[in-house]
């Protein structure tokens, strides 16, 4: 289970790219497959699919895997965050091929990673990552978490922030945020983070979700002492300088 990171090679590890030109068998999402597809040789063997079919797609590695091949499920950023490498556990668990096969999980940067790099500093405390996204969690458990690292005065990072449908629930989250935050309170939003087309925008609690903001756009809000240092966003971890 390999972590691409944000899809540009020069953010692969040395481990990730070694360990995909070493597989026999690469499953992934059709546009990961399509950032990686320098490192595919034609003797390698792609097994790559739309988006919603993510358990058709460890199954299939999971059943490769069983019958001694060596394959690498292909995850955006890292492979344990939000990515496959629980579904591919659950499933060789369910498929009872534990005795059959050997797993590793290669770590990538996040995108939480990414953006933070852009920003500046601003995970040096405490944080919190939230996905807006209700497919799998229901709307309310979301609210609940958000306002939770809310009172917890945590830096919070949202996936997932806003869709063509799911619109109004970004307002919902910001309202909710200013009830503990105050309105000038920093928010960076950055967009296809470490890839070639990255923006980068930072302004204020109040006024964020003016701007504009899809799936490929991750939100970080500020904690209490975060503050914006010569465009950049800053976390200070309490270090006495």
């Amino acid at each position: 289970m390999v972590g691409i990171g944000p899809g540009d090679l020069e953010h692969l590890s040395f481990k990730a790219h070694r360990t995909i030109r070493e597989a026999e068998v690469i499953v992934g999402y059709n546009t990961y497959i399509t950032l990686i597809q320098e490192l595919i040789s034609p003797a390698q063997i792609v097994f790559s699919t739309g988006m919603m079919q993510e358990v058709d797609r460890c199954e299939t590695a999971v059943q490769q895997a069983a019958k001694g091949k060596r394959v690498v499920v292909i995850s955006s950023g890292d492979a344990g965050i939000y990515g496959m490498a629980g579904i591919v556990f659950e499933l060789i668990e369910k498929l009872g091929v534990y005795d059959k096969v050997t797993y590793e999980v290669i770590p990538g940067i996040s995108a939480v990673n990414a953006a933070a790099a852009t920003l500046g500093a601003p995970l040096m405390h405490d944080f919190a990552v939230i996905s807006l996204s209700d497919l799998l969690t229901p709307w309310q458990k979301i609210r609940e978490r958000v306002e939770h690292a809310a009172q917890a005065d945590f830096v919070i990072a949202l996936y997932n922030p806003k869709s063509q449908k799911r619109v109004q629930q970004i307002e919902e989250v910001r309202d909710i945020l200013l009830k503990y935050k105050p309105t000038a309170t920093p928010v960076g939003i950055v967009r296809n983070a470490a890839r070639a087309d990255e923006s980068m925008i930072i302004t204020n609690l109040a006024d964020f979700t003016q701007q504009s903001i899809d799936m490929f756009s991750l939100v970080l809000i500020g904690n209490s002492q975060t503050y914006v240092l010569h465009g950049r966003m800053v976390t200070p971890r309490g270090y006495k300088l």
